[in-house]
């Protein structure tokens, strides 16, 4: 008696552990089926309705120490990708851009001394090309129209001294994008961000290429939804 007991209290609990074990993969499955249901995010149309940029220093980049000309080197490789791209126009001035590109190559360093303000800040008449574009370009120091916090001595014009200081938590590249036509755009949030060791590692210029195709997907996207509203509202 006690052994039939036994076996049926046994078969039971198999019974009671499968059933759990399935609920458990139902509700797995049905949250997995969830998150392929989720809507992907797309840019605004200000983004990619936009036709001129301005790429700059980010203001809180300071040069490094063994290479004080890193940055601008930088904003002018990105400068060259995106007269490659002939999407967009580039300006020198936040008031004339409907975008502002920040960018600063990093370090690779977890803390970096670097160098700030006088000739070093400044960016002397340059002489950009590519296949079938030329541009001339050329600043004195930082843009002071992009950012209101965060302008210590040294990076709004040449006549500021240059000073050391120590940079932390710059070891990657960065690219962020900020909408223009506003007061100090970068003191905003950015609409698209991408930091990747390399990402503005010429000729490659990973950052770009991934800020060109997240451009050319939103558009494809709003233009078929478009099409669909259409299509439902002849």
């Amino acid at each position: 008696m006690n052994r039939s007991v036994g076996r049926k209290i046994g078969k039971r609990r198999m019974v009671a552990g499968a059933t759990t074990l399935a609920m458990a993969l139902v509700m797995l499955s049905g949250g997995m089926a969830g998150a392929k249901k989720k809507e992907k995010a797309y840019l605004p149309d200000y983004v990619w309705k936009a036709q001129r940029v301005l790429v700059v220093i980010l203001p809180d980049s300071g040069e490094p120490v063994d290479a004080p000309n890193t940055n601008r080197k930088t904003q002018e490789e990105v400068e060259k990708a995106f007269m490659k791209w002939g999407r967009y126009q580039l300006v020198q001035e936040a008031s004339q851009a409907d975008l502002v590109v920040g960018v600063r190559k990093g370090t690779g360093k977890i803390a970096n001394q670097t160098i700030s303000g006088g000739p070093v800040d400044s960016r002397p008449t340059t002489i950009e090309t590519t296949d079938n574009q030329i541009r001339i370009g050329g600043q004195q120091g930082h843009p002071t129209d992009v950012t209101q916090e965060g302008t210590p001595t040294g990076m709004n014009g040449p006549s500021d001294k240059a000073h050391t200081g120590m940079q932390v938590g710059a070891e990657d590249d960065v690219f962020k994008v900020f909408k223009g036509g506003l007061p100090y755009p970068v003191d905003n949030a950015p609409v698209w961000n991408y930091v990747s060791k390399d990402g503005l590692k010429p000729p490659g210029m990973t950052a770009v290429e991934q800020f060109r195709k997240a451009v050319e997907e939103s558009e494809k996207a709003a233009a078929q939804k478009q099409q669909q509203g259409q299509n439902k509202n002849p």
